[in-house]
């Protein structure tokens, strides 16, 4: 039996380019001619913009006519406002980006995304908590198999006989994955 070292590349920057201004396509080149057999990118910023910078990775391995596995870990906070530096140039920068938490609902769209654009190790960085992981397993649940975490959430199933009817008509995948939630901070920046 033989065994091969398997290296695996994590960039961070933006989905322009990375702290060095080297372009994000390019990066992911360097990193397979390099010899990492999995390159994507960690931390500094929220999954939607570290999908875009996978994609980016992807397909200027494709162009370039190199085969590579892609990966992403990003934050669990949402940093459309972040510089190339990500998350630690944001004001809120350590200890006030809880307000810009993502919800589990958020996380089964980041996970949907990125196994859609070809992406096959999902995972998350700082601010991920349990249940965001819970829900990018629920989400990918047919493609591991059918298998789903202990105690899902089922979309709000266990609200279907709750005793408010405004609370029962929550009950439904539609209403989570619409709902734009507040901060519920009385001088929040997004009201």
């Amino acid at each position: 039996k033989q065994w091969y070292q398997r290296r695996v590349a994590i960039t961070a920057g933006n989905d322009e380019s990375d702290v060095h201004g080297v372009p994000t396509g390019e990066c992911g080149v360097r990193l397979v001619r390099a010899g990492a057999d999995v390159v994507g990118v960690n931390c500094h910023f929220d999954p939607f913009r570290c999908i875009e910078a996978v994609k980016k990775m992807r397909d200027a391995v494709q162009a370039a006519g190199l085969k590579a596995h892609f990966m992403v870990q990003p934050l669990g906070f949402w940093t459309p406002d972040a510089s190339v530096q990500g998350f630690i140039d944001l004001p809120e920068f350590p200890f006030g980006l809880e307000p810009r938490i993502l919800t589990r609902w958020d996380m089964a769209r980041y996970a949907r995304e990125a196994y859609d654009a070809g992406i096959r190790f999902i995972g998350g960085c700082c601010g991920f908590e349990p249940y965001h992981i819970r829900a990018v397993s629920e989400e990918l649940s047919e493609e591991r198999g059918g298998y789903l975490p202990f105690n899902c959430v089922y979309w709000g199933k266990c609200l279907e006989k709750h005793t408010k009817p405004w609370v029962r008509a929550r009950s439904n995948k539609h209403y989570w994955e619409t709902l734009n939630p507040g901060t519920g901070r009385p001088l929040s920046a997004s009201l």
